[in-house]
């Protein structure tokens, strides 16, 4: 059965809407020719994953692991500095992630689990592929722009100027050619798909050395946080896999919702409540608007407390998993070199054979 594709709208750009089309043939195209893929798909270290994480993304993963496709998760700790100048919780943040990864089924036998700043090779392509873009491109990449605007500063690293271009080295170092993500993510994959057209055409005679890479759009809704704003790991409105029963108890009693005692669902009128019953349908796979309807005059009060009680049981199997994967202080940093071992030869053959066909091999 094909995943379902989002739905269209009419301030979507062409590109948007062949992307949309496009992924719902290449998810039955991955599930039938699993060999013909590499993923690359990971986070920013910024600390440990949520819910909305699990449902947007993780959980894909865990799918396209389960038919082969061959998948490389990246830790992207360069990426954690562009708008911070902390690093001290780097190594915590690292350890979270993997943990969480192993708790919702990630196999590192099955999937290539390394970080950003441990693969030097992949962050000396930075600059040949700096080589061939202009800086109105950078200046003008919508999510760069947006970073900024949500920033709130006029005084940008160049660092997060230059962040489409080291995404593409992410990618395209290991010759990726899916990448999962979010509507947001295509000028960052469409910016790639132009450095790997340039490459091959200026080094390699219009050879595909690097693969132009497709954005893969999941097939989950994206979750607002428990106070109605995007969900993220910085502003506490997220429910974290890690979480107790009693700690997420406490979170989602103080979730935001409205006036209106009728539960009911309508994600344009009221979207707070919606996305509590989203949240709610993800667990369970009822309709969100069923559930609306058999709580009804009940209130929030009771949409909460049975929330709270289906997204412990959901999650109780994950969280013991990660509870015995813990106690294990030396296996996570054992995952991590040795998806690092493999990351750097990787991405050593790519750098040497792109400096041949530079003709920067000097002896």
């Amino acid at each position: 059965m094909p995943n379902p594709t989002p739905p269209t709208n009419g301030d979507e750009t062409e590109s948007l809407k062949r992307c949309i089309k496009r992924s719902s043939h290449l998810w039955d195209e991955m599930q039938k020719q699993p060999s013909q893929f590499r993923v690359l798909t990971g986070e920013r270290t910024t600390g440990a994953l949520h819910i909305g994480h699990y449902f947007s993304s993780l959980k894909s993963r865990v799918k396209l692991q389960g038919w082969s496709v061959e998948m490389f998760l990246i830790l992207a700790d360069y990426q954690a500095i562009t708008d911070r100048k902390s690093t001290e919780s780097l190594k915590s943040s690292i350890k979270d992630i993997i943990l969480d990864y192993l708790a919702v089924g990630i196999d590192p036998q099955k999937a290539t689990i390394f970080c950003h700043s441990m693969v030097p090779s992949l962050n000396q392509l930075l600059l040949p592929f700096l080589s061939v873009v202009s800086m109105s491109e950078l200046q003008r990449n919508p999510t760069v722009k947006d970073e900024i605007a949500l920033l709130g500063t006029r005084s940008v690293s160049g660092l997060m100027m230059t962040y489409p271009v080291h995404q593409a080295a992410d990618i395209l170092y290991c010759k990726g050619n899916v990448v999962p993500g979010g509507k947001d993510q295509l000028p960052h994959v469409e910016l790639t798909r132009s450095i790997a057209r340039r490459i091959n055409n200026d080094y390699f005679h219009g050879e595909p050395f690097f693969p132009e890479p497709e954005l893969l759009l999941g097939d989950g809704p994206i979750l607002l946080g428990l106070d109605g704003r995007k969900m993220g790991k910085s502003l506490n409105n997220s429910i974290q896999i890690k979480m107790s029963a009693d700690e997420t108890a406490q979170l989602i009693k103080k979730a935001k919702t409205d006036s209106n005692k009728t539960i009911t669902y309508d994600p344009v009128q009221r979207p707070e409540v919606a996305n509590l019953l989203m949240m709610y349908s993800l667990c369970t796979g009822a309709d969100p608007a069923a559930i609306a309807n058999q709580i009804g005059s009940q209130g929030s009060s009771v949409l909460k407390k049975e929330l709270t009680e289906v997204i412990n049981d959901y999650f109780q199997p994950m969280r013991e998993r990660r509870k015995r994967y813990e106690q294990d202080g030396s296996f996570v940093w054992e995952i991590l070199k040795q998806g690092n071992i493999k990351a750097n030869q990787i991405a050593d053959k790519t750098l040497n054979d792109l400096r041949a066909a530079m003709h920067m091999q000097y002896y």
